[in-house]
């Protein structure tokens, strides 16, 4: 048996990763894609003695094939870990796949509370709506603002984010005036824009998923509502710096609370920012850092483990993890498997001619508050 163990060692550990990479999602999918391969160029591709290969699927971000790709992956790849989840749906199809077969589940993207509930095996190094959204509320509440419009995109994360928002900017004394939902797949926003313009708040709360935040703020400048004094707030999707470029000055003046600025500045992010520009030239967002660490989460525990992929270990491995980020410091919550860090509110302002999410006050530590705590 002895002499098996060399061979053994250089076995190779197998990571799906599932992302969308065509569809309304694609730049979720693109940026962790680009993340992970420049970390591995950045760390190698051996860790603890063993040789790490992604296998990248395209779900489109729709949960049935993300449910069959993990199937796929785990009964006909014997990958180790399956990764990535760009949308809350795909994370949940594949939760009871990671359970059943005692592997990791390291959520890159997805952000409603309840993902990490939903499988032992789950992992998260992206955010949750909750950490960002209740503060914002805050924040607004104590800002001047009294009267609020919602638009939200209809499913889960765009659910998280209203309510969140809503019971914190009530409770500091301001007021929903209307609030519409929007379809996930290819919403006009236009037709919602006008009733938000009727309804004459002091701004909108907004949040789309990453992705459609350009097509937004063009909606949202051709209705005439940058030249009306409605406000956008919200979580920092809406703002992604994947998109926020193309905007153009509809979006300057913009205030969001949100885990990661391409303009965040320490030193670990201006080298993160720069190698990424680099590699795939194009600036990296948040979903970028998420895709990031998540690497960064999996390489570290193999070095815990030995090089050992026995899912319990992977997972006993990453609880209280913890490094600094390009986004700041960062841990994973031993109790929740949930990330914790800091969430910064941000105004879009123009610097060296491009714009950026400028942060101005920063939230140190932040839980998801989202959890149903035992």
């Amino acid at each position: 048996m002895l002499g098996v163990m060399p061979a053994h060692a250089q076995e190779t550990v197998k990571i799906g990763l599932i992302l969308p990479m065509t569809g309304g999602q694609a730049s979720t999918g693109r940026q962790i894609d680009n993340a992970v391969k420049l970390y591995m160029q950045q760390n190698g591709d051996t860790v603890a003695g063993r040789k790490i290969e992604i296998i990248l699927k395209d779900d489109a971000a729709v949960p049935d094939n993300t449910k069959r790709l993990a199937q796929e992956l785990i009964v006909n790849d014997k990958v180790s870990l399956i990764a990535g989840f760009g949308v809350t749906p795909a994370a949940l199809a594949a939760a009871p796949l990671a359970t059943q077969a005692k592997i990791p589940q390291i959520v890159m993207a997805a952000g409603t509370s309840i993902i990490t509930e939903r499988s032992p095996y789950i992992v998260r190094t992206s955010f949750t709506l909750a950490q960002s959204s209740t503060i914002i509320g805050d924040w607004a509440a104590k800002n001047g603002i009294k009267k609020v419009a919602t638009l939200t995109s209809d499913y889960a994360p765009g659910n998280d984010a209203l309510n969140f928002f809503k019971q914190n900017f009530t409770a500091g004394g301001g007021e929903i005036v209307e609030e519409v939902k929007v379809p996930l797949q290819n919403p006009d926003f236009a037709p919602f824009l006008q009733r938000m313009k009727d309804a004459r708040p002091d701004a909108m709360f907004v949040f789309v998923p990453a992705g459609q935040g350009g097509n937004f703020m063009k909606q949202y400048a051709e209705r005439g509502l940058d030249k009306s004094g409605i406000r956008v707030i919200g979580p920092g999707d809406v703002m992604d710096d994947d998109l926020l470029n193309g905007m153009g000055d509809a979006a300057l003046g913009t205030v969001t609370a949100h885990l990661y600025s391409a303009a965040h500045p320490s030193a670990a992010n201006r080298e993160f920012v720069a190698a990424y520009k680099k590699a795939f030239n194009a600036r990296p967002g948040f979903m970028a850092v998420g895709g990031y660490d998540g690497i960064r989460l999996i390489y570290e525990a193999l070095k815990k483990t030995g090089g050992k992929t026995d899912g319990d270990a992977l997972v006993e491995a990453m609880k209280g993890m913890k490094w600094e980020s390009p986004r700041g410091p960062i841990s994973i919550d031993p109790e929740t498997r949930d990330i914790v860090q800091n969430i910064y509110i941000r105004k879009v302002e123009r610097v060296d001619g491009e714009l950026y999410n400028v942060e101005f006050a920063t939230f140190e530590a932040v839980k998801d508050s989202g959890k149903t705590r035992k």
